[in-house]
């Protein structure tokens, strides 16, 4: 079975994924508390990327980084909510999968205090 909104083209197209990507921001911000976490932390972090002294390529990588983290964030989120709609049962898959989805926002995390610090330390 295919998704009846898969035919649809052009500026229609576009105004629909915009609404559904706002609703899907506003979903994770409000069910979500690892997301909104990580958005506060944006908002403290990307203005403070342009206070700091640093050439153009260490804001731009700092920046990046900050919104990596949301980026994956909300595909983590998106997995569990996934795995839990299938089952809520144990199930050594539906760990492995949500394990494997905090692993990659932990990884990020790391990314974005490494690029942080060598950074501020360059």
């Amino acid at each position: 079975m295919e998704s009846p909104y898969k035919g649809k083209t052009g500026f229609k197209r576009l105004v629909n994924a915009f609404r559904y990507s706002c609703a899907g921001l506003s979903a994770a911000f409000r069910h979500e508390d690892a997301f909104r976490q990580e958005v506060f932390l944006a908002i403290i972090l990307i203005p403070l990327a342009f206070v700091i002294e640093s050439q153009l390529l260490g804001r731009v990588l700092m920046i990046s980084c900050v919104l990596l983290v949301l980026i994956v964030e909300l595909i983590n989120s998106a997995i569990e909510a996934t795995v839990d709609r299938i089952s809520l049962d144990d199930h050594r898959l539906a760990k492995r999968a949500k394990d494997i989805g905090s692993a990659s926002v932990l990884v990020c995390l790391l990314n974005l205090v490494i690029v942080w610090v060598l950074v501020l330390l360059s």
